[in-house]
């Protein structure tokens, strides 16, 4: 009878173990994908930094040094780095894109400029889409990170090398926003 009552805790204890570590590799996996999304994106704004460059040279070439600093923050954000820096790469890039825009302010021809204008929309709307993929991605991470810190998952993370994932969220005063206004269409 004791016998078989040890086995019966074991098994419970053994379902319970495997069912923690089921949830635990869910969760990692769903970080994964998240980081994924934002990593996606940020290949989006990349993509977007060569013919946006490309355009506001034909009509500001002698903006020379705002244009060569969104270039080298394009390929620096580019680099493999960890996530720290990595981040660090990313503000940078957003930072030298809005000194661009706000540059591309001054040229009324390259505001009205149908090229321009699709990029900038296009920009813009990449920028929302990393802000949204990185607060869904920190908020992955920070359920992850609640299975990791809470009992009696820790005990199984612990035990099975479960680590902390890095967050990734932009620093709110390294790219202060840019207002552009653009002229409406037909004026």
């Amino acid at each position: 009878m004791d016998f078989l009552l040890a086995a019966v805790a074991l098994a419970v204890v053994l379902v319970v173990a495997v069912a923690l570590h089921n949830r635990l590799v869910r969760a990692r996996v769903r970080v994964d994908e998240a980081w994924a999304q934002v990593a996606t994106d940020l290949q989006r704004r990349h993509d977007l930094v060569p013919p946006l460059v490309a355009t506001v040279r034909g009509y500001a070439d002698h903006e020379r040094e705002v244009l060569d600093d969104v270039v080298a923050a394009r390929a620096s954000a580019l680099g493999p780095r960890p996530p720290a820096e990595r981040q660090a790469a990313e503000d940078g890039l957003g930072a030298a894109l809005g000194r661009l825009v706000a540059v591309a302010e001054g040229y009324p021809q390259l505001r009205a400029d149908e090229g321009f204008r699709q990029l900038h929309g296009e920009l813009t709307a990449t920028e929302d889409r990393i802000a949204f993929a990185r607060d869904f991605a920190a908020n992955r991470v920070a359920r992850y990170h609640e299975l990791l810190e809470s009992f009696p998952t820790l005990v199984i993370a612990r035990g099975l090398g479960f680590e902390r994932r890095p967050t990734f969220v932009a620093d709110e005063h390294a790219r202060p926003a840019v207002t552009v206004r653009l002229p409406a269409s037909g004026s």
